[in-house]
């Protein structure tokens, strides 16, 4: 579980593409928050604590505007093209005891026996969607990989979650797998004789039609 982590904010009062352009060139992200039937807030976020924050995984943050703190679940990104700056950031308010549905990152650990055997590893599913308490939100579902053959397959319903949270995801999708390697294509067959022959005479009569 990614721990909760406290960031101090101030009240954003202008709004627009001019004003976001001016909070980031004075270290601050952009953000708003929403939900709970309350009206939404323009925020703005100290890059520097709010980039590490993301970077250790943190989805459940408290956000402490004028000394009120206010739990809030990261519910959007959006990223300089990049992917290195975070220009914009959405907040939704939550109580402690609810209980949300998130994606979490899957992480692979461990080496494929299949793939030290010649296999190719493949993982068609990098994210998991879960429910759980908002105060348990996983950094990340580990998949231990140790023993996975040549062929062998994890499935979402193979997983084994934290306690409290619950696969949304279809349980039969593939999380990875182990496939053989795809054999190279065979080179061209070469011209068969008869078929190089009519190239050779076509030479020669133009040799002949010269020498005239």
């Amino acid at each position: 579980m990614a721990e909760s982590v406290q960031l101090v904010t101030q009240k954003r009062e202008g709004h627009g593409t001019r004003d976001a352009r001016r909070l980031r060139k004075q270290g601050f992200v952009p953000a708003v928050m929403y939900g709970h039937k309350e009206a939404t807030v323009s925020l703005a976020l100290p890059k520097e604590e709010l980039t590490k924050a993301i970077r250790h995984g943190a989805r459940v943050v408290d956000l402490n505007s004028d000394g009120t703190v206010q739990k809030a679940l990261i519910k959007d990104l959006q990223w300089d093209h990049l992917g290195m700056e975070i220009l914009h950031i959405d907040f939704e308010r939550v109580g402690a005891d609810e209980r949300v549905t998130v994606p979490v990152p899957i992480e692979l650990r461990g080496i494929a026996p299949g793939v030290t055997g010649g296999g190719v590893l493949d993982q068609p599913l990098h994210t998991l969607q879960v429910e759980c308490p908002v105060v348990s939100v996983p950094a990340s579902i580990r998949v231990n990989i140790n023993e996975l053959q040549m062929g062998g397959t994890i499935k979402v319903k193979d997983l084994h979650l934290p306690e409290g949270v619950t696969a949304v995801t279809d349980p039969e999708a593939i999380v990875v797998h182990v496939t053989a390697p795809i054999a190279e294509a065979e080179a061209a067959p070469a011209l068969a004789p008869e078929q190089a022959e009519p190239e050779v005479i076509g030479r020669q009569k133009a040799a002949e039609e010269e020498a005239e």
